[in-house]
């Protein structure tokens, strides 16, 4: 049995509602602006055992059922959590920025990071930015991100800390692939304690100077054996 395509619907602000059918979810991980910094990372994730990317920034492509705009998703185990990323879509050409969680096994991540992220559904929100034919038509590094686990404060930072998204599209794109509907996680910020929590209800806003923020929310529920 084949199973159908995902449909991603969002609003844009205009009020036009958009319909997506992407052929590729891609994940993009290691983005940091200080690549240095960000080397010296995966040696230390490779001195506990995370195996390390083949490529930095690295690209995990993963399911497009893995989408999801729904308030509520599962999850086959109790230790994963939520991330705050910029999503730019792209569907006939044009772009849109939304926010999105990468949220991830963290248990599986220990050993496979492809496998982890793929265990798990990615939230995004049902709002996003037009964008045009332009990627670069928002100020990247004024932009914050936030997230909150459980009511809690948990990320926040501008996306200077990170690539622009723009230089992640131009790293993972190939020849010919512009008609790609595509969406694509741009990489998260820092831990605002430097540890993972695993609660059940998550917050995700991004906010870009001079437009609306964009927010949503879910909740996760571990699936019964």
């Amino acid at each position: 049995m084949t199973t159908a395509p995902t449909q991603l619907r969002f609003r844009a602000e205009d009020g036009a509602e958009v319909s997506v059918t992407p052929t590729n979810l891609v994940v993009a991980g290691y983005t940091g602006r200080n690549q240095t910094a960000v080397r010296h990372h995966i040696e230390e994730l490779a001195a506990i055992g995370v195996p390390a990317p083949d490529t930095i920034p690295a690209f995990y492509e993963l399911d497009t059922n893995l989408l999801s705009t729904n308030y509520e998703i599962e999850v086959d185990g109790t230790a994963t959590s939520g991330e705050v990323e910029p999503v730019l879509i792209r569907a006939d050409g044009r772009y849109y920025l939304t926010v999105g969680s990468d949220h991830t096994d963290r248990y599986i991540e220990r050993s496979d990071i492809h496998a982890s992220k793929a265990a798990c559904p990615k939230p995004v929100a049902g709002t996003a930015i037009a964008l045009g034919d332009n990627p670069r038509a928002v100020p990247w590094d004024d932009i914050v991100t936030r997230s909150w686990v459980d009511g809690d404060l948990y990320q926040e930072g501008t996306l200077a800390q990170i690539l622009p998204i723009s230089k992640v599209l131009a790293t993972w794109d190939q020849p010919g692939s512009g008609a790609v509907g595509l969406v694509l996680f741009g990489g998260t910020m820092p831990l605002l304690d430097g540890t993972f929590r695993y609660g059940r209800d998550w917050r995700m806003r991004l906010d870009v100077p001079g437009r609306t923020p964009i927010e949503f929310n879910y909740s996760v529920s571990v699936r019964s054996a």
